[in-house]
């Protein structure tokens, strides 16, 4: 029996009947316990071998594994940090025991920390695409359970008349209505409207792009720029070899700072976040009838239920349509008796 101390904790160490050379810690300063644990392991890898079983994977080897194939995701650092969070509720747990139940409690342990349904959400998203990647791709269990989802109440879209943007433009330093008016004309989240570069942008073919590992879904956008948004580049013109917009010289790291802030109570706009100069972007875009499908490819979004938030804003074509009905109908023309 190959058992040895690193420290204080037993380690095992023996080969497999397939000649894998297995060397891990058994986690515990017992060497009865650890004795234990080097048989139970190696009958296991026995019986892999000799009956071909398929070997019980524990969460942490499905976590492990997960996070390697995942580590090109801009979500990876919180990823770690929800698993690390999720670690105390599965660790030690085989994966074929993981049921709903279980899943249940880690998600009410997420909502009495105050947390809300939409964060909740992305910690159970986690473990469910874990899960599913043990069973439809890594073969390691037969099924998935099922998990409840937390129901999310539908995101705001907030946006600003024409009047009103203009009114808290005419508050903002110079850098931020320069960037204002580029978001507004563009539809471009802030981190891209931040970090544009000349580089990104054919001003004579009237277009900017945003590479893929820019933007939200992974995706290349093509970003047309109309009058204004041409108008707001020339300004920016000279002010910086690299950067489109730039405070005192320097790049600027953020937009939503101070000065924003201050704009907006001095120019009487409640409730309204940079972010939703993109709402208001695709709020007049959707109003002036520029189709939901166009929209959706302005607007770099992978999906039509993204766009579908705008839908109610394209109803004046309908209105001719709804008027069909009022010429059928005689009653308005007859006397309404009085009683």
């Amino acid at each position: 029996m190959a058992l040895y101390k690193r420290g204080e904790i037993w380690w095992i160490r023996f080969t497999a009947p397939n000649g894998q050379r297995i060397r891990k810690s058994t986690g515990t300063k017992n060497k009865t316990l650890a004795e234990e644990y080097h048989d139970t392991l190696k009958l296991e890898s026995w019986r892999n071998q000799q009956l071909k079983e398929r070997p019980r994977r524990k969460w942490e080897d499905g976590v492990v594994k997960w996070l390697h194939e995942h580590s090109h995701k801009r979500t990876h650092k919180q990823d770690i940090a929800r698993l690390r969070w999720i670690d105390p509720f599965l660790r030690g747990q085989y994966l074929d025991e993981i049921d709903r139940d279980l899943i249940e409690t880690v998600a009410e342990a997420k909502e009495a920390d105050g947390s809300s349904p939409a964060n909740v959400n992305r910690y159970l998203a986690v473990i469910r695409s874990i899960l599913r990647a043990a069973w439809l791709e890594w073969d390691w269990i037969d099924k998935a359970p099922k998990i409840r989802m937390r129901k999310e109440p539908k995101k705001r879209v907030r946006f600003l008349t024409r009047t009103e943007a203009e009114r808290l433009v005419k508050e903002l330093p110079e850098h931020l209505a320069f960037m204002a008016r580029f978001a507004f004309t563009t539809g471009l989240r802030m981190n891209n409207v931040v970090s544009l570069k000349w580089s990104q942008i054919d001003m004579s073919k009237r277009l900017a792009w945003i590479h893929p590992d820019e933007s939200k879904n992974g995706n290349a956008i093509g970003v047309p720029l109309n009058t204004e948004a041409l108008e707001v580049l020339r300004a920016q013109l000279g002010k910086h070899k690299i950067n489109v917009f730039t405070y005192q010289g320097k790049p600027i790291k953020r937009a939503s700072t101070r000065a924003w802030y201050k704009a907006l109570e001095r120019a009487g706009i409640e409730d309204f976040r940079w972010h939703d100069w993109r709402h208001t972007w695709a709020s007049w875009h959707a109003q002036e009838g520029t189709p939901l499908s166009v929209l959706q490819e302005l607007g770099g979004w992978s999906s039509a239920e993204m766009v579908k938030r705008y839908a109610h804003l394209t109803a004046g074509h309908l209105v001719k349509y709804a008027e069909n009905i009022a010429e059928t109908q005689n009653w308005h023309k007859t006397p309404m008796k009085i009683v």
